[in-house]
């Protein structure tokens, strides 16, 4: 019998402390850049994001997705096999963040491993679980999170700290006989890989007083995009999967993009042929959640009644690197 990764749950967890583009543009203003603010907010549609406390680490935001998100599948963390957990702002270079959140969680029969393709990893590790499942009659249960604290990599005086939100959404996969993973797409330019990013801490350029203090060590946007690299690759990844998986734009229930601009977000619902009322938008509410915007999306969703047992649920991710992943999934 085919075994075939389903969805059985989803949760989120968002932070408590609320940051307006009011407070940003105060600080903003002060350093002498009024306007800049203003610009992203309009060009975005990003309102406000949320903050963790201080001394909290991405795995302390991972926590309580994988928390809520097993609570609600009615299992336990000793019930989990695998965690695959998908961040590009980690606890630490080594180990693994999902080793952390596995200790953490209490998840004492679970291996782990993270994804690191930035704001692609949740597509990314979906698909890797779905054929994990399909492969190992072993592997009953894997809790996949995305989990996102860019704002504490950031310099907090850098204009692009208006784009980061702190935030972790979860989902717990596991066989079944019912139509659930369909396919993924995935593609990559590593042309961009120097244009957005931190450069130092690494085996490139390990951590020194000079890297900190030239702010080496912070996240970086060294050059834009184009904006055709999600205008057209988006509609590219979504017509692949709807090609080689048999589908139509028009059998689509939702598509959940990355959550970074609302106008990108529109022109590529429009090249899909897809109705922008089937493309579930967060960013104005959470802002840049990275990591983690697909399945806090989803999860929201879901919750909204956006998404229902039997929908077939596109999910289109990109991120620095160039990284671009998608995936199809019939709910169940």
């Amino acid at each position: 019998m085919a075994r075939i990764a389903n969805i059985v749950s989803t949760a989120h967890y968002l932070p408590e402390r609320e940051v307006t583009n009011a407070e940003l543009n105060e600080r903003f203003t002060a350093l002498g850049n009024p306007e800049i603010i203003g610009k992203f907010a309009e060009s975005t549609g990003i309102n406000q994001r949320f903050y963790a406390p201080d001394d909290w680490a991405t795995s302390d935001l991972a926590l309580p997705a994988a928390r809520e998100a097993l609570k609600r599948a009615g299992r336990k963390p000793e019930d989990v096999d695998l965690i695959i957990l998908g961040t590009d702002s980690p606890d630490y270079i080594t180990p693994a963040t999902s080793v952390v959140l596995q200790h953490k969680l209490g998840a004492k029969n679970a291996g782990t491993f993270d994804v690191g393709c930035a704001c692609a990893s949740f597509p990314t590790a979906l698909t890797v679980a779905a054929g994990i499942i399909a492969t190992n009659a072993g592997i009953k249960t894997i809790l996949v999170v995305g989990a996102y604290m860019m704002h504490k990599l950031a310099d907090p005086n850098d204009p692009t700290i208006f784009f980061y939100g702190d935030g972790a959404g979860a989902a717990v996969i596991e066989a079944g006989d019912k139509p659930g993973f369909i396919g993924s797409a995935m593609q990559a330019d590593g042309e961009y890989a120097q244009s957005w990013g931190i450069y130092a801490g690494g085996t490139a350029e390990p951590a020194s007083e000079q890297a900190v203090k030239e702010g080496r060590t912070n996240v970086r946007l060294v050059k834009r995009y184009p904006p055709e690299i999600n205008d057209v690759g988006w509609p590219k990844l979504f017509n692949r999967l709807a090609k080689e998986n048999n589908f139509t734009a028009n059998d689509v229930d939702q598509v959940i993009f990355t959550q970074v601009r609302k106008p990108t977000i529109e022109l590529a619902a429009q090249n899909c042929g897809v109705p922008i009322e089937k493309c579930h938008m967060i960013m104005d509410k959470w802002g840049y959640t990275g990591s983690a915007c697909i399945p806090m999306a989803l999860d929201d969703a879901i919750s909204l009644g956006k998404v229902k047992s039997g929908d077939l649920v596109v999910m289109i991710g990109s991120g620095v690197g160039y990284n671009q992943a998608g995936c199809a999934i019939r709910m169940l």
